[in-house]
């Protein structure tokens, strides 16, 4: 008899954020593409609220571990980022 292999692997976390913003990207595609109903706007709105917050989990949690690694002892006092123009 076979043994099966529990799927512990989880997802990278990039892949996963990467993945959520491509359904995000392509749920405001068809949302802006197709006359849908009120309830499918409603959902596609729903899910697409679900997927925002992931995506803006997954980097925050990002931001953290760029500060951890600028400054181990002290997180909190790294400076952020310029964005460069």
């Amino acid at each position: 008899m076979a043994k099966t292999v529990p799927a512990t692997s989880k997802t990278p976390p990039v892949a996963d954020f990467e993945h959520s913003l491509d359904e995000l990207e392509q749920l405001v595609a068809k949302m802006e593409g197709d006359d849908m109903s009120l309830d499918d706007s409603l959902a596609s709105f729903e899910r697409g609220i679900g997927l925002f917050r992931h995506c803006q989990q997954s980097l925050e949690q990002a931001e953290l571990r760029v500060r951890l690694l600028l400054d181990p002892d002290a997180p909190d006092s790294a400076q952020p980022f310029e964005p460069e123009l």
